[in-house]
């Protein structure tokens, strides 16, 4: 077949459905949507890639494991195992290790995956969070984010469960507790998610559903309304020269976007295949079968959800009480329901949040530099600490047995640690940011070093200093600074009481939070001030003064290190 006549056949087969579905206006459209250029967009699609590898090496792994906690006794090619009792689900994890061809790298391709697609996530919200992409009009989508961040957690662990070894075994027991903490109803949901007592044979279906079906299927409806909100509002862009609120520049999908994007999945794809390869994740087989008797010391979750476990690790134990005849285990609840509660609660209204603080309603299309939003800044890094605190709580046993210390003395420590190095850490990040906003600051009014000296006729020595050119300066001062709210009056012209006093008050003692600590944007008059009295204008004066009788210039070059 000639290439004219495929081309045909391709063009007939088009023009069929486009005639039917209209389809042709949107496909154009979408193949001419502009995108920018930067590396840091590129984590998003590091997640998107990643749950493409989950679902295409999920349904591999689907056509071996079997969902079913029923007992049988194990004859595979595993010696040390061998006549063991076990379930059906933990066996078929074994036989999809020993037995299927390939089936051992596809479990570990699709762990790597698990693992990468929830980093992903997580790096590509702290790059939203920092640079203010959730600003308006991606509030909407934010929530969407932080949704899809916490289904990932939860299909994470889902999956981390169903082989049945000792280790999933071990986390099961851990959730059936965090359960059994909810206060009143806690028993009654726990005999709804097990099916009856626990372990149970109920839950390994159930679990398979879930992972399977459920979870995937909201994370691709997710991610598909995601993806359609970024194309439909515009994508965020960072500062630059010809960069509006009004456009967006960087390529059209076709075909540049069209040939990265197809690159990178295999990028991510190969280096994800790469570490299954070299290097083993969840050996099952180490573990033995789940059995509720025994404790496996030194046992740890993946990582995204060891911060659970530091919590409750974390928690003291006089939080349990009886009333009643009830009994209330806060120690676990508190850790494990009522804080994680919290801390998604405030990821999700933090937009909300600062939007009313500000009172800004504008639509926001620029990116912010981390370093002109100091406060936000401040917060995110405080909850980065956090976060890691909470993750080495998970792991106290750990850090004793290494490193030789008590158990006692860790746990001490970051129960205070918890409540005194976030605050410690928001106050150094705000006043580092605030240090580069005057540095940028300076560097506007007084130009770049140049490493030259001038010796003016009187005798003065001057180190020139050249102006930053138009578009670098720009960046430097083309943010908003925002001003704290002054704090409202009590009552009107008339002495009537100012309706929502109390809500203004909140708002005003917000807003000087954000921004009692500033760094003014340079002003037009400043920077024209500057330039006219600035040392980088004294070459040019010294050059005028070699007309005076007698005058002298000396310039000796600089090497800056």
């Amino acid at each position: 077949m000639s290439q004219s006549t495929a081309n045909r056949g391709i063009g007939g087969v088009a023009s069929y459905v486009d005639d039917r579905t209209g389809a042709a206006t949107a496909v154009k459209w979408g193949l001419k949507k502009v995108f920018p250029d930067h590396w840091s967009f590129m984590l998003g699609e590091v997640a998107m890639y990643s749950l493409i590898v989950l679902l295409l090496t999920g349904t591999f792994l689907t056509f071996w494991f079997v969902p079913s906690a029923g007992h049988v006794i194990y004859d595979g090619s595993y010696v040390p195992l061998k006549g063991i009792d076990m379930s059906e689900a933990y066996k078929s994890t074994l036989d999809i290790s020993f037995e299927v061809r390939g089936g051992l790298v596809m479990r570990q391709i699709h762990h790597w995956s698990a693992l990468l697609f929830v980093a992903s996530i997580a790096t590509h919200m702290f790059r939203v969070f920092f640079t203010g992409a959730f600003r308006k009009p991606r509030e909407i989508n934010w929530v969407i984010g932080l949704v899809l961040s916490l289904l990932a957690l939860v299909e994470g662990f889902a999956g981390y469960s169903l082989p049945d070894d000792l280790l999933s075994g071990t986390g099961l027991s851990f959730a059936r507790g965090m359960i059994l903490s909810i206060p009143i109803v806690g028993s009654y949901v726990s005999s709804f998610v097990f099916g009856g007592d626990y372990p149970g044979e109920a839950l390994i279906p159930r679990l398979y559903t879930v992972h399977v079906l459920l979870i995937p299927a909201l994370l691709v409806v997710l991610f598909t309304v995601h993806i359609a909100l970024v194309a439909l509002q515009k994508h965020t862009q960072y500062p630059g020269p010809g960069r509006t609120e009004k456009n967006v520049v960087g390529f059209p999908v076709m075909p540049v976007y069209a040939a990265k994007a197809g690159g990178f999945f295999f990028i991510v794809f190969g280096v994800t295949t790469l570490l299954a390869a070299i290097a083993e994740i969840n050996p099952i087989w180490a573990y033995g079968p789940y059995d509720p008797s025994p404790v496996t010391a030194g046992s740890q979750p993946d990582w995204y959800m060891g911060w659970l476990e530091g919590a409750i690790r974390l928690t003291p134990g006089w939080f349990e009480f009886q009333v009643f005849g009830w009994t209330f285990s806060f120690n676990i609840a508190l850790g494990g329901l009522i804080l994680p509660g919290i801390v998604t609660m405030a990821a999700a209204f933090y937009p909300f949040i600062e939007a009313w603080v500000t009172g800004d309603k504008r639509e926001h299309h620029l990116l912010d530099r981390p370093r002109n939003a100091p406060t936000r800044t401040g917060l995110g890094a405080m909850a980065i600490s956090f976060y890691l605190l909470l993750l080495a709580g998970g792991g106290n046993d750990l850090i004793a047995t290494h490193f030789k210390l008590s158990i006692n003395d860790i746990t001490n420590f970051l129960r205070v640690a918890i409540f005194v190095i976030p605050p410690i850490v928001f106050v150094i990040t705000k006043r580092i940011c605030l240090g580069l906003q005057r540095r940028d600051r300076d560097l506007v009014l007084h130009g770049v070093e140049s490493g030259r000296i001038v010796r003016l006729p009187h005798g003065e020595y001057l180190e020139v200093h050249e102006p930053v050119n138009e578009y670098a300066r720009w960046e430097l001062v083309q943010h908003d600074t925002h001003r704290p709210l002054p704090e409202p009056e009590a009552t009107d012209a008339d002495g009537v009481r100012r309706p929502g006093l109390r809500a203004q008050r909140m708002r005003a003692k917000l807003s000087r939070f954000w921004f009692e600590d500033r760094v003014e944007t340079v002003t037009p008059a400043e920077l024209a001030a500057a330039h006219a009295h600035g040392e980088h204008e004294a070459l040019d004066t010294s050059h005028e003064s070699r007309g005076i009788e007698g005058g002298e210039v000396e310039t000796r070059a600089v090497t800056r290190h």
